[in-house]
């Protein structure tokens, strides 16, 4: 498909073909949890990225146990094979799907292309919420080959190490602190981190939301000199556009050395004596 280096796509035809293949679990991560319960992909499992996903005591996520439990709980064991899709050209999707391979689930895919290509293809919906037999879900520890914690980060400022901030321009150049909309979850201090690339994640895809081929993905990422260095940190705000940029580096152009900086801006941004550019 396109020349990408790991088969991590799947079509909407495809999806619609197996909707009835119990070896397989879709589930739907939308940025708009609201989306899920006015229509999904039938059988779908919808995940709340706020409630389900993170820790409802501190900025992070779930833990192996807790993670395994949620997966286990809806229906989800590790011989499935995982299929994510949401809004928002599947930014939590892309999340998600990072999340899973963080914690060892190696049978995952994302399809290619949004809710909003499969509504607008005019695919079956259904506004009913799937009851699946609780299962055993064995989170693996988590793989810190593909995420960025804030003193990596800080050290990659002294090296060749690439870093890529896909947030928006006026994130990047710290006219804005947060996306519009979402001000109250913004930083203290607005900017980047210093040497950053500005590649914003949507640049990544077409305009109905499914990606770009593996040739223009090259040439998007390699004109701004972040296939250049050993390894490359992506990061955005709270980490969720940055994953989908992950997925892009890591699975679709193959670059096994792609690591997510979930902490992002949210963090960095908040944290003293670190530094920061901006324009």
């Amino acid at each position: 498909m396109a020349d990408y280096a790991k088969d991590v796509l799947v079509e909407t035809s495809w999806v619609e073909e197996h909707l009835d293949d119990d070896s397989i679990r879709i589930v739907e991560v939308d940025e708009n949890p609201a989306l899920y319960a006015e229509a999904h992909i039938p059988g779908a499992i919808g995940f709340d990225w706020r409630n389900d996903l993170q820790d409802q005591v501190k900025r992070d996520f779930l833990g192996p146990e807790a993670f395994g439990e949620l997966f286990g709980s809806h229906g989800i064991s590790n011989d499935h094979t995982i299929v994510l899709y949401g809004d928002r050209n599947n930014w939590f999707a892309a999340y998600t799907y990072w999340y899973l391979k963080y914690y060892g689930h190696d049978n995952v895919v994302l399809v290619n292309g949004p809710r909003e290509k499969w509504i607008s293809e005019g695919r079956p919906t259904n506004s009913d919420v799937p009851s699946y037999d609780p299962v055993t879900f064995t989170a693996q520890p988590g793989d810190d080959e593909i995420r960025a914690l804030r003193n990596e980060v800080l050290t990659a400022l002294d090296s060749d190490r690439k870093l890529v901030d896909v947030r928006s321009p006026q994130e990047f150049s710290g006219e804005l602190i947060a996306m519009a909309g979402y001000e109250q979850e913004g930083a203290q201090r607005g900017g980047h981190i210093p040497g950053a690339a500005s590649i914003p994640w949507a640049q990544a895809v077409q305009e109905d939301g499914t990606f770009k081929s593996a040739a223009a993905l090259k040439e998007l990422y390699g004109g701004k000199g972040v296939l250049d260095g050993p390894s490359i940190i992506a990061y955005c705000r709270i980490g969720e556009r940055s994953a989908h940029t992950w997925f892009v580096l890591h699975e679709l152009l193959g670059r096994e050395d792609v690591k997510n900086y979930d902490g992002s801006w949210t963090e960095w941004g908040n944290l003293v004596n670190v530094p920061i550019e901006k324009g």
